[in-house]
């Protein structure tokens, strides 16, 4: 018997692990650690969804298997969303499908749409089931651009003309997981053109649709004419809601890639937990204060991080959207690259980031921090990174952390 096998052989070893087993261990050992690794939100669901979900958990004939697409009106209500939020119609039966987070959905599309050896265009640095999911599909993996300028339509024009076979998907996912860029509506008209003239699905991660801070609400590729013909969309309700570990996101559009994605799970599950998804079609159709509140309260935090960590002699750039901050290791201990800056300010500061190069070869020299601890706590973290900076011989200033 092989002691390897196919696609386990195809994946490399998973960066990001790492640090998250060196965090396990120190917090199993008792120590203070502040995390802003991992983009696990911190605040709870509304009241009135844990409530629909503890009022239909009561009924009992709500713990049979489910529907593998989602229920009907857990689909209407994602349909009466996209009409409310960007103006897109949606057919419940046909352009929506419920998803076990966007996560399982991106790579069970993979699954559904890859050959062994066809070409995918993945952003570099991305969140890794954007190439992960089509790698274990068996798919060739050609990386463009994350940064949405005219280098990354070079690029995609240069894979459309050298490389072999032609490329057939292209994915995005903006606002960016983990850069926190974002790009307009005209971004995605240019990107619907060139994919309707160079036959290329477009496969849209929009995880972050409603964290936003610039007071420009973040466009659909949807929006587009046409965006439905080339173009299928991922949502989730993990960071909208805060609702992560629910696993509730859905897939919308295309209704070839729907009707494929579909099939593919109908063999693979039952869908999530009936109360569950009820609990989702709360959490849609009612109050939407906690979209704003959570909205401010993010913006909140990044303004306080990058104060802080400034403050504390490392700058970092604003981000206009998501629950992260995209941030370029200090100049002075660049040297040491993502990964082990990662383990050293974990280990000496008691503070949990992302090495930025778990994320694509193009992300070293960044870490990810993910805004998922109180203000206090993230002031805490920016004093401890001061004492770090300081012991590593790094002049941080005069002013005072915190």
């Amino acid at each position: 018997m092989s002691e390897e096998f196919y696609r386990i052989k195809r994946l490399p070893p998973y960066v990001i692990a790492e640090v998250n087993a060196m965090r396990a261990a120190a917090r199993a050992r008792g120590e203070d650690i502040i995390d802003l690794g991992m983009g696990n939100p911190d605040l709870p669901p509304p009241d009135h969804v844990i409530e629909k979900l503890c009022e239909v958990a009561r009924k009992p004939d709500a713990h049979g298997y489910s529907a593998s697409k989602g229920i009907p009106g857990l689909r209407k209500a994602q349909a009466n969303y996209y009409q409310r939020r960007f103006g897109v119609d949606l057919d419940a039966d046909s352009e929506v499908v419920v998803t076990l987070g966007s996560k399982e959905g991106l790579a069970n599309l993979a699954q559904a749409i890859t050959a062994p050896g066809d070409v995918v265009l993945a952003p570099n640095p991305s969140y890794p089931i954007h190439t992960f999911g089509f790698i274990i599909a068996g798919a060739t993996i050609r990386s463009v651009p994350t940064t949405p300028d005219e280098r990354y339509w070079e690029a995609l024009d240069r894979a459309v003309k050298f490389t072999v076979p032609k490329p057939s998907v292209l994915v995005v996912g903006y606002p960016s997981n983990p850069t926190a860029e974002v790009v307009d509506l005209a971004f995605y008209e240019r990107l619907v053109a060139w994919a309707k003239e160079h036959k290329v699905w477009v496969l849209s991660d929009l995880a972050y649709s409603e964290l936003y801070y610039d007071g420009n609400p973040t466009p659909s590729i949807l929006q587009v004419p046409g965006g439905k013909d080339v173009a299928v969309e991922f949502t989730s309700m993990s960071k909208t809601y805060s609702m992560a570990g629910w696993r509730m996101g859905f897939a919308v559009g295309n209704k070839q890639l729907i009707s494929a994605l579909t099939r593919v799970k109908s063999y693979l599950d039952y869908g999530a937990f009936t109360p569950i998804q009820a609990a989702a079609v709360a959490a849609i159709n009612g109050p939407q204060d906690i979209v704003e509140k959570n909205r401010e309260l993010y913006r909140k935090r990044r303004d306080v991080l990058v104060e802080s960590f400034g403050r504390a002699g490392w700058d970092i750039p604003p981000s206009r959207a998501s629950m992260f901050c995209w941030a370029p290791l200090p100049p002075a201990l660049a040297h040491l690259g993502s990964l082990e800056f990662s383990k050293q300010l974990l280990t000496h500061a008691g503070v949990a980031v992302a090495p930025g190069v778990g994320y694509g070869e193009d992300g070293e020299g960044f870490v990810r921090i993910a805004m998922v601890e109180n203000e206090q706590r993230i002031r805490q973290a920016a004093r401890n990174v001061k004492r770090y900076l300081q012991s590593m011989g790094v002049n941080v200033g005069s002013k005072t952390a915190g």
